[in-house]
């Protein structure tokens, strides 16, 4: 890795492609989607956010570091969701990795170019808890990631906590890890059979496949009466605030987290009242 090496990220997602795929068309980016190993899936962006397109000809290059950029990504696929994301990158300087879970405050770690720790301790186990790894032998392989090697680089480690996550059935398409230079992940991905784009639908059709995604998932039990209501509660005044704290370190990522929040919410209340509305018509209590 050196300062001319592209910036490239990777999702993983803990969960089937098809269990993926509406909360992904929420993003709104353009996208690949490919199955990942057992119970697992792969967003590979296309990454214009920190390939530095403005966003009209002529218009000044518009670059977001890639971290800030694919934090906020996996934050916003989280929120609402029973499974967690991981979120894996690097650029020149840098590598490293964020796991996003829930309405859980995000954990990363980082090392720089030369391998060298620049993360909290606690964050490897903080990751072997929110993604049930083995609290002893998973936990010692990703505390090895963190201790000094003169002789692992940032992509070795990245490559070191993939190798650790194989145990709970990842399995990375080949041409899809850290070793592919940022420019041609998204290449590399579109060349796989498997792999889908992540279509930009409309409005009506994403609340309608939020819906089902969340219907058919264990939250559906929640998203009905008082705990609906308080859920959704919850996600609104908890979206505003991320949202502007967003739009103040101008992280578009940060912005959409905190906009999802705020459309779970809001859908969370239209979908209570849109199942108390039903429930008279089927006569049951």
């Amino acid at each position: 890795m050196n300062a001319t090496s592209p910036a490239g990220a990777l999702l993983l997602c803990r969960a089937e492609p098809e269990t993926v795929r509406p909360v992904a068309h929420l993003l709104r980016e353009r996208m690949l989607l490919a199955p990942a190993g057992d119970e697992w899936s792969v967003l590979v962006p296309e990454g214009k956010p920190w390939q530095g397109e403005g966003a009209e000809a002529g218009a000044p290059d518009v670059v977001e570091p890639v971290d800030r950029v694919v934090a906020g990504w996996a934050a916003a696929l989280a929120v609402g969701s029973t499974w967690p994301v991981l979120a894996l990158w690097w650029d020149g300087d840098r590598a490293g990795c964020t796991l996003a879970s829930g309405f859980r405050r995000p954990v990363g770690y980082v090392w720089l170019a030369d391998g060298t720790p620049a993360g909290e301790d606690e964050a490897m186990r903080t990751f072997a808890e929110r993604l049930g790894l083995d609290p002893v032998l998973d936990v010692q392989a990703l505390e090895e990631l963190i201790r000094p090697d003169p002789d692992a680089d940032a992509r070795i480690r990245l490559r070191g906590l993939l190798a650790v996550l194989t145990r709970t059935g990842l399995i990375l398409p080949p041409g899809l890890d850290p070793d592919t230079p940022g420019d041609r992940l998204y290449a590399a991905a579109d060349d796989r059979p498997e792999a889908e784009p992540v279509a930009r639908t409309g409005r009506c059709e994403e609340v309608k496949a939020e819906l089902d995604a969340v219907g058919s998932s264990r939250l559906g039990p929640w998203m009905r009466g008082p705990r609906a209501r308080a859920l959704a509660g919850a996600q609104l005044a908890a979206g505003l605030p991320l949202a502007l704290w967003g739009l103040g370190r101008r992280s578009g990522g940060w912005v959409l987290a905190g906009s999802l929040l705020l459309a779970h919410g809001a859908l969370g209340l239209a979908c209570d009242r849109m199942r108390g509305a039903e429930e008279p018509a089927d006569g049951r209590g």
